[in-house]
C-alpha cells in the first residue's frame, strides 16, 4: 500500500487539545494558565506527576481543562508508569490529518480527538548517569520510551501539530499563540519540528554512547 500524499493542510492550526507530559516543570505555572486564557475551550491530556501539577497551577479551572490519558484512552498506566502514553488513540490524534477522509473517519470511529500540541520533554538520563554511584540499572530506568515516541510522532506531522520540548520556549510560544489568536503558523510547527528532532538525536545519542562504554561483565554483575 502506498503512503498518503498530502497536498492540503492549514497554514494556521488554533490549539484545541494538547498533551503535556515532562520531567522538568519549569514554567508550567505561566504557560498553562497563558494557553487556557487564549482558549477558554482548551483540553489538556496529562499524566502522572505532570498531571498533579497542572491540576495544582488551574485549581478549579482543572474540571473543564484538564484530563488524565488513562481516562481518555480507557486504559491504566502500568505499575510504576512503565506505559502511559504509548495508545492507539494517542497516535492517532498525533498523526491524523485534516483532510485525509480515512483518518478523520478513524478518529470518529474510535471517539478519538486531533492533538494539536505535544508538551515533553524526557527523563533525565544524562543527569542519572553523570552520577558518581550510577548503575547501569539507573540508566536503563531512565531510558525514555513514551516521550521520545510523541515528539517523533508530532514532529514528523508539523503540517499539523506544535511538537514543543524545551521549557525555554514557553514565553515566545504565548506571545505566538496570542498573535495568532490561539493558532500557529506552519512556520511555527515546522521550527518546532526541527527543535524536537535535534533534542531526540541528542537524547539517543547519549543513551548509545553510556552502553558503548560499558563492558557486559558490568552489565551481567549488575543482575547477578
Amino acid at each position: 500500500m502506498g503512503k498518503n500524499v498530502v497536498n492540503q493542510i492549514d497554514d494556521q492550526v488554533r490549539i484545541d487539545t494538547m498533551l503535556v507530559s515532562v520531567s522538568d516543570k519549569t514554567g508550567l505555572d505561566e504557560f498553562i494558565p497563558g494557553v487556557v486564557a487564549l482558549n477558554p475551550k482548551i483540553l489538556i491530556l496529562s499524566t502522572g506527576g505532570t498531571y498533579a501539577r497542572i491540576s495544582e497551577i488551574l485549581d478549579e479551572r482543572a474540571e473543564d481543562h484538564l484530563r488524565q490519558v488513562s481516562d481518555y484512552t480507557g486504559q491504566p498506566e502500568t505499575q510504576g508508569g512503565l506505559v502511559k502514553t504509548l495508545d492507539f488513540k494517542i497516535y492517532l490524534g498525533l498523526l491524523t490529518e485534516t483532510y485525509n477522509e480515512a483518518h478523520q473517519g478513524d478518529l470518529k470511529r474510535t471517539r478519538a480527538r486531533a492533538i494539536d500540541m505535544v508538551v515533553v520533554n524526557l527523563y533525565p538520563f544524562s543527569q542519572t548517569i553523570a552520577k558518581v554511584d550510577a548503575t547501569p540499572e539507573n540508566a536503563r530506568g531512565n531510558i525514555d520510551i513514551g516521550g521520545p515516541t510523541m515528539i517523533r510522532a508530532s514532529a514528523k506531522n508539523f503540517i499539523r501539530v506544535a511538537s514543543v520540548v524545551d521549557p525555554g520556549s514557553y514565553p515566545r510560544l504565548l506571545e505566538k499563540l496570542e498573535k495568532g489568536k490561539g493558532a500557529l503558523s506552519l512556520s511555527d510547527r515546522f521550527e518546532l519540528a526541527r527543535k524536537a528532532f535535534e533534542h531526540t538525536a541528542q537524547y539517543d545519542r547519549a543513551i548509545a554512547d553510556y552502553l558503548a562504554g560499558q563492558s557486559f561483565d558490568k552489565i551481567q554483575s549488575c543482575y547477578a
